[in-house]
């Protein structure tokens, strides 16, 4: 269990003053020009010491990430780029890092930008988080107003400008080249790789993008070392996390804990249990709705990092843990998920584009009791013409939450579904077209 000498949001449940003076009280802005006086390689080599993952749901490497941008600025300038579009269900840490402890990042800005030669910093925010975004432009004013950010930042030589984007409400372009076209002022359509943004980002220079969540530990990381952070948590799977606890539970919470914490202390030390007790318990999904979910028996167990829920066929995601208790329907859960991502697809990959569609119209007719047996097969075989077929990851989370449903609760759709004597067992392929055309 993380101490609380070890937390690095200290503010997270906005018990102090998130504005410029509680920042200080907490020990942000502090030798920050110490920090930057150190050299570039010493702040990478210190974050990858602290071994970092990204915490925005991929789980890269973040030194290795900043490491790849050019070491010298050549005819191009060079961008960081924050991604605050914060759109996966079931997730809401990096909201409350923009609400209770906006100067966290705006450190983390600087620092960042300072170690990929960066002079201009866009922060692309969720539309909707609109107070959230009036709040860090308040925080970055008062960083301006004390010579923090700016010219000659924290005295420290180096020129830094923040910028917030608003999106649209998007769900797409909370992926990386998606954002980036957004921030362009284009269609939020994700790019091919490579070229990979870190050579050719935005306006076609280089570019490090980063979550909320990673840059506001930074400052926390070069302070106290890297492997104070490495310390904390599992090898590979270092450090503190924001667990975003939600769904059936008596209290919804974010916390913040150690990598590596079992899962089933995450819901009944801090989200108050299971809504009827831990034997009540059906489902988890672990890290956002775009993770494959975990049955009750796996739930018991299991740790919450990257590793050990990659074992287990699911991901910690953004750790967005949405907990489902038996008084759910949990093929209506996930044809409602489903829903959700056919909606959310842009439309640019034909098997994305087309398959979430079938996904979610399959779904709701198993959830009504009207599909054939076959057609459980069929729709697992659907996610996986989806699945590596697409230019960008949101393939995979569409098909993930269908493939995590099927593995684990394929008999409850089978008895749902057999025992109908109206279904037509010899249809191939309804969920191709509405069923208003198939009965012409």
């Amino acid at each position: 269990m993380l101490q609380d000498k070890d937390r690095i949001f200290q503010n997270l449940y906005n018990d102090g003053d998130s504005g410029i003076n509680g920042a200080i009280k907490r020990n942000d802005w502090s030798n920050t020009k110490d920090l930057i006086s150190k050299g570039r390689d010493w702040i990478i080599d210190e974050v990858k010491l602290s071994e970092l993952r990204g915490r925005g749901g991929a789980g890269f490497p973040t030194g290795l990430k900043w490491s790849f941008a050019p070491k010298e600025v050549g005819s191009r300038p060079h961008y960081l780029v924050i991604n605050a579009d914060e759109s996966e269900p079931g997730t809401c840490k990096d909201r409350d890092i923009l609400r209770f402890e906006p100067h966290k990042l705006i450190e983390g800005c600087l620092l960042a930008s300072y170690a990929v030669n960066a002079h201009i910093c866009y922060i692309y925010i969720r539309g909707e988080y609109y107070f959230e975004g009036q709040r860090l432009q308040k925080a970055i004013d008062e960083a301006y107003k004390k010579n923090l950010i700016g010219k000659n930042a924290s005295n420290s030589g180096w020129d830094l400008d923040i910028y917030i984007h608003y999106g649209a409400g998007a769900y797409i372009c909370g992926e990386e080249t998606a954002l980036l076209e957004s921030l362009e002022g284009k269609k939020g359509q994700p790019r091919l790789k490579p070229p990979f943004p870190a050579l050719v980002g935005l306006y076609g220079c280089p570019t490090i993008i980063n979550n909320v969540e990673t840059i506001a530990v930074i400052p926390t990381i070069l302070r106290r070392g890297g492997k104070w952070f490495s310390s904390l948590g599992k090898a590979k799977n270092t450090g503190t996390k924001i667990f975003c606890i939600s769904g059936n539970v008596n209290k919804p919470c974010n916390v913040e804990e150690e990598m590596g914490v079992p899962l089933k202390t995450l819901i009944e030390k801090h989200a108050g249990g299971v809504v009827g007790g831990w034997d009540n318990l059906k489902a988890v999904i672990p890290g956002g709705s775009s993770m494959p979910l975990l049955p009750k028996e796996i739930c018991d167990t299991i740790t919450m990092d990257f590793d050990s829920l990659v074992k287990e066929k699911s991901g910690l995601g953004t750790a967005g843990i949405v907990v489902i208790n038996k008084d759910q329907d949990i093929i209506k859960c996930m044809a409602r998920i489903a829903r959700f991502y056919k909606h959310e697809s842009c439309g640019q990959c034909t098997p994305c584009r087309e398959g979430s569609g079938w996904m979610w119209r399959m779904l709701e007719r198993m959830a009504k009791g009207e599909a054939s047996k076959d057609e459980v097969n069929m729709l697992m075989d659907v996610t996986k013409q989806i699945e590596g077929h697409t230019i960008c990851a949101f393939g995979e989370g569409s098909s993930w939450p269908v493939q995590g449903l099927i593995r684990h609760f394929k008999k409850e759709i089978e008895e749902r579904n057999n025992f109908n004597p109206l279904v037509k067992k010899d249809r191939n392929i309804p969920y191709l077209v509405d069923q208003h055309l198939l009965d012409k």
